[in-house]
């Protein structure tokens, strides 16, 4: 599965989302710009220790992203009519999301508006955490195909605390 950020703003939320593409193997892909750094020395302040565990392709810019890849996207907006649960994915999909303040560009969402997906919530809120709605629309989409190659059984530790 791949995760596409697109001009990302808020490094928290990226470093989150390192952290759930490790968890999951997915890989991420990540427009310019970036609201952050992430040099060595930056990605390690921020305590992003999974990063290192990502397949992490960074592109100039959208075209570029495209230029580079093929398959299916699924453009993840409050402006879609239909519900990420929905959708019927496979392994090597595409999940789209936009950045904190204004989500994707409207003219790409009116171009591919039959692969725009929402998550569904109440009326009147502006969008969920961007970290959250990766996490959402990705566990729904793994567990369609079985959470391959994901640990499903955890075991208790002995531990008291």
């Amino acid at each position: 599965m791949n995760i596409v950020l697109v001009e990302p703003e808020i490094p928290q939320n990226t470093g989150n989302i390192v952290r759930t593409c490790a968890a999951t193997g997915a890989r991420l892909h990540l427009i310019k710009p970036l609201g952050f750094d992430i040099s060595e020395k930056a990605v390690r302040r921020a305590g992003l220790d999974y990063w290192s565990e990502v397949d992490i392709t960074v592109y100039e810019n959208l075209q570029e992203f495209f230029d580079k890849n093929k398959g299916c996207f699924y453009y993840a907006t409050t402006k879609a009519a239909r519900s990420y649960a929905e959708i019927v994915y496979n392994d090597d999909d595409y999940l789209v999301f936009g950045k904190e303040t204004h989500g994707l560009p409207e003219p790409l969402l009116k171009a591919n508006y039959d692969n725009c997906i929402r998550i569904p919530m109440r009326e009147n809120l502006r969008s969920l955490n961007l970290s959250n709605a990766v996490a959402i629309v990705l566990y729904e989409a793994l567990r369609q195909s079985g959470f391959k190659e994901l640990e499903e059984e955890g075991a208790l530790t002995g531990r008291a605390d």
